[in-house]
């Protein structure tokens, strides 16, 4: 799923490619992907596009004088940029294509989604506060204002573990499965501890995990093109999706629990004082 840095990548990208030009077409090709009907989407076709912004995961296309397209690409869409888009219109069917945006130079770009889940939005608003996501978000984690006394307020009489709290987006915005197992790791605590917990200490070490894992991520992505974040993404994580290899810092072999949908990872040696961590269904660190 791409997580706050890539989004932030996408929207340095799409200022660049798509601010001062103008849609004139866009092209629905798979139903699923519209979460809205009023305005309909040909209410974007003839206006520039002003500005692009992300708040969390979300991408929001800012046209003058009209409308917001509003994305987000969830756990298997993406963004694919074309400076030549193909001639005709796409074809409906069961390829991974759900919208296309097209420019009046021929560029433009495709909002695509692997797999059968269809979790992929679309919204045309004319406000982003009426994206119900949006509306739900906390605070933005790299904002200017978002301080380790900010941190504490948010996990102050929070009884979840720190690896759900922290993927909680109407607690802290823009934080998935991948980082939150890397902010972890950078703090060195256990996904399993419980957020209300925290001395002042492992707050201040939290908070700084935090700013310092997205921060290095995104100056990772930056300038990278939109076809390459994702390598760009997996390239830089330590502990996330590498079950089995040695942990970068310390050499221990980094371990997984599994759930029902996702899996986190995490190195014993560096987190959890060398104890390997409770099967999901216990829900607890094995003493």
């Amino acid at each position: 799923m791409p997580e706050l840095p890539e989004v932030e990548a996408l929207k340095d990208f799409l200022t660049e490619h798509l601010v001062g030009h103008e849609i004139v077409r866009v092209l629905p090709v798979a139903i699923s992907v519209l979460k809205t009907y009023d305005p309909p989407l040909s209410a974007l076709e003839g206006h520039e596009v002003a500005a692009v912004r992300r708040y969390g995961k979300f991408l929001d296309l800012e046209t003058a004088d009209g409308p917001h397209l509003v994305t987000h690409l969830a756990r298997a869409g993406w963004l694919h940029w074309k400076d030549r888009l193909p001639d005709g219109p796409p074809r409906p069917g069961k390829g991974p294509l759900a919208l296309r945006v097209a420019l009046e130079t021929g560029a433009g770009f495709d909002l695509t989604e692997a797999g059968t889940q269809k979790r992929l939005a679309a919204y045309v608003v004319g406000d982003p506060q009426q994206v119900p996501g949006i509306a739900r978000l906390g605070p933005d984690p790299l904002a200017e204002d978002f301080d380790a006394a900010r941190l504490a307020e948010l996990l102050a009489g929070e009884r979840r573990q720190l690896k759900g709290a922290l993927r909680d987006q109407s607690l802290i915005a823009g934080v998935g499965n991948a980082y939150s197992d890397e902010i972890l790791h950078a703090a060195r605590m256990s996904p399993f501890k419980l957020a209300a917990s925290l001395t002042e200490e492992e707050t201040g070490r939290l908070y700084a995990a935090l700013r310092d894992t997205l921060t290095e991520a995104v100056e990772r992505s930056r300038g990278v093109a939109a076809g390459r974040l994702k390598a760009e993404k997996k390239s830089g994580l330590r502990v996330h999706g590498r079950t089995g290899e040695p942990c970068p810092v310390c050499g221990d072999t980094i371990r997984e629990v599994s759930f029902s949908d996702s899996s986190l990872q995490y190195c014993p040696t560096c987190q959890t004082g060398g104890k390997p961590l409770a099967d999901r269904r216990m829900s607890r660190l094995l003493k």
